[in-house]
């Protein structure tokens, strides 16, 4: 029994000792921070941004229907390759084409009119012409009997020459003057008959001018039963069949689109860039762009456009044409054209672009998660803290600061750092830290709690090395 009870004591007595030291040891590590470390190191380093879009052709247009009526015949097909100027659509002329062949018939009339107007013109410019010379000789032998008739006259004074003779001279030029007042009354008669001949002819010149606008506004809606290609490209979009019936209206409307043309040729990724990043993007820098439909493959690129207007991202309309709240997120449209677009691609494909905003040879980088702030106030020990701090001091003490915390034998310290151009993993250091320095990197909940010249134990085991252990 006593053997009994002496065994159960030193089995409590070696208890308590173990319970005593196990709790010594926890004390003793009661302020003991475990962290993560790594170096700091030099490295190349790229800044980039990524953004998510669809592919889109640079130039593509949407052909709409000019006129309205069934379409006869589509020459081509959805994915169609075509040239500039190709004939494309038909749509039923029958009506337009009459029109043409009367508006033809009467432009050939008027010119009709107006080629006897003008031979009837040019006549009577030629009869003025022989009446005109008719007066000449006419007022020519006027002149001649006035001359006879004033010497017949003086002889007639003087008893040379009987009664008879002179009054033959008198009637000579009576007649003569006749004559004249006759020719000159025709050409004013033929004058009038000209003018009247030049206003038939202007008449029909406006007759002509008429019908052959009246022939071009026809003609020109017959051009417009025959759809064209602006542009050479690919035919993306063919919503219509033979036998429907197309309107002119509003762009896109589904009965004015008769089809979708596509300049492949220049092949973009119009992406969404966030507000915080849009300030990076510089035209010309270089991209690389992934294509869901298309795994595994990389596609090269670079910023060809970058959208100054803001794009409410709820709503995709225009920041400045919305009048939701200004408080909310907002993209800006970039433009990537791609290097060497593939065949395959097509428009309206998922994809994703990687801008290089930066890049940097040989730099000082560190962790983007070993980097974190704290205020002036949070670097001053508890012990020298002031107990009612003037307001000077404790607005001071709000400053806050970037840096790391670096490894100093067994304690942590807070250093300041400068940085530059931000990696996907990393950040440039442009001062405060040297390359081989010690810095806590981990874990994330360590980095944002932990305190200036806390103490602190590094564990650099990986998950599944801990779980082995």
């Amino acid at each position: 029994m006593q053997a009994k009870w002496k065994i159960a004591i030193g089995v409590g007595v070696v208890a308590l000792i173990g319970v005593g030291s196990y709790a010594s040891i926890k004390y003793a590590q009661r302020d003991i921070v475990t962290v993560q470390t790594g170096k700091v190191i030099q490295e190349d380093l790229a800044s980039v941004v990524t953004a998510s879009g669809e592919i889109n052709p640079r130039t593509y247009i949407s052909i709409g229907a000019e006129y309205q009526g069934q379409l006869t015949d589509i020459m081509v097909k959805e994915g169609d390759h075509v040239q500039k100027g190709q004939l494309l659509a038909r749509i039923d002329s029958a009506q337009s084409e009459a029109d043409v062949v009367a508006q033809r018939a009467a432009l050939n009339s008027a010119e009709a009119d107006a080629a006897a107007s003008e031979e009837g013109y040019k006549a009577g410019e030629d009869n003025i012409r022989t009446l005109e010379a008719t007066l000449a000789r006419t007022k020519a032998d006027l002149d001649h009997y006035d001359l006879d008739f004033k010497r017949g006259q003086e002889l007639f004074k003087s008893g040379l020459i009987p009664k008879s003779d002179y009054d033959q001279r008198v009637a000579a030029i009576e007649g003569q003057k006749a004559a004249m007042t006759e020719a000159e009354s025709r050409i004013v008669q033929a004058k009038s008959q000209l003018a009247q001949l030049n206003a038939q002819y202007q008449s029909s010149q406006k007759k002509i001018a008429q019908a052959q606008a009246s022939l071009n506004r026809t003609a020109d809606i017959l051009k417009k039963h025959e759809t064209v290609a602006p542009i050479a490209g690919l035919v993306t979009y063919l919503p219509v069949r033979v036998g429907e019936t197309v309107v002119p209206g509003v762009q896109n409307s589904a009965a004015s689109t008769i089809m979708t043309i596509a300049d492949m040729s220049i092949v973009t990724a119009e992406v969404k860039i966030d507000e915080t990043d849009i300030v990076n993007i510089k035209l010309g820098q270089p991209a690389e762009i992934t294509v869901d439909a298309i795994p595994n493959k990389t596609f090269t690129g670079h910023v060809i456009e970058i959208g100054n207007t803001a794009i409410l991202r709820s709503t995709g309309l225009a920041a400045s044409t919305s009048n939701t709240s200004s408080q909310e997120a907002k993209d800006f449209k970039v433009v990537v054209a791609m290097d060497s677009p593939p065949d395959e691609i097509r428009p309206g494909l998922s994809c994703s672009t990687k801008i290089t905003t930066a890049t940097r040879k040989n730099v000082t980088s560190i962790p983007i998660q070993a980097l974190t702030s704290r205020t002036k106030g949070d670097l001053i020990p508890d012990k020298d803290k002031p107990i009612n701090p003037d307001p000077a001091t404790v607005k001071a003490n709000k400053e806050e600061s970037q840096g790391v915390f670096i490894v100093n034998g067994t304690k942590v310290e807070f250093r300041k750092v400068d940085t530059g151009i931000t990696g996907a993993t990393e950040i440039e250091v442009t001062g405060g830290l040297n390359p081989g320095d010690e810095i806590v990197t981990g874990s994330y909940q360590t980095i944002r709690t932990i305190k200036n010249d806390a103490v602190i134990k590094i564990d650099n085991k990986t998950p599944a090395e801990k779980k082995a252990s």
